[in-house]
């Protein structure tokens, strides 16, 4: 489950930092701009992707290991 839980994190993590990078360089990158519900919110899902990384990095690390 700790694996799992840091797999999310990472995915999380990246596409957070995609979404803000498509947003301030307008490169085409991530899943947040694919999203048409997310049209005008990019900023503030990509916050929350690295907000919820970082929230699922604690709890694995509050996870036993097996």
């Amino acid at each position: 489950m700790k694996q799992v839980l840091e797999v999310l994190g990472f995915v999380a993590l990246v596409q957070g930092v995609l979404g803000l990078v498509h947003e301030f360089t307008h490169w085409h990158v991530g899943l947040v701009q694919r999203l048409d519900f997310l049209d005008g919110y990019g900023i503030y899902a990509s916050a929350a992707l690295i907000v919820l990384a970082c929230a699922l990095f604690a709890a694995a690390k509050s996870r036993r290991s097996g």
